[in-house]
């Protein structure tokens, strides 16, 4: 993959019955340079395995697991070092995104 313009940073934490919805809208994104960074803070209840299950179909998804869960502003921390987008925007667990979302904010950052 080329250097993403926006990196989604979507910092997890024991989100299974939520976490598909996220990760299928900030994927319907029309603007197809990005990146989705999840950053899974040990979850204990499922969540880890199906963040792989959707990194194993789409390529766009980096995946990273802490070993022990270092709170939530470490982990959103570790999302953003390891984005590689020139943008990036949180995208909570618990959050849905626009499709036009970012097609539409990107040229007023740009600005």
């Amino acid at each position: 993959m080329k250097t993403p313009l926006v990196t989604l940073l979507v910092p997890v934490y024991n989100r299974k019955h939520l976490i598909g919805e996220c990760l299928d809208s900030a994927l319907r994104q029309t603007m197809p340079n990005l990146e989705v960074v999840i950053t899974d803070n040990a979850s204990t209840d499922g969540t880890w395995e199906i963040c792989q299950d959707y990194a194993k179909r789409d390529s766009r998804i980096r995946l990273f697991r802490n070993d022990t869960n270092l709170g939530p502003v470490r982990n959103w921390m570790r999302g953003l070092e390891e984005a590689r987008g020139q943008y990036a925007k949180f995208l909570y667990s618990d959050d849905l995104i626009s499709p036009t979302f970012l097609e539409k904010t990107l040229p007023y950052l740009e600005n």
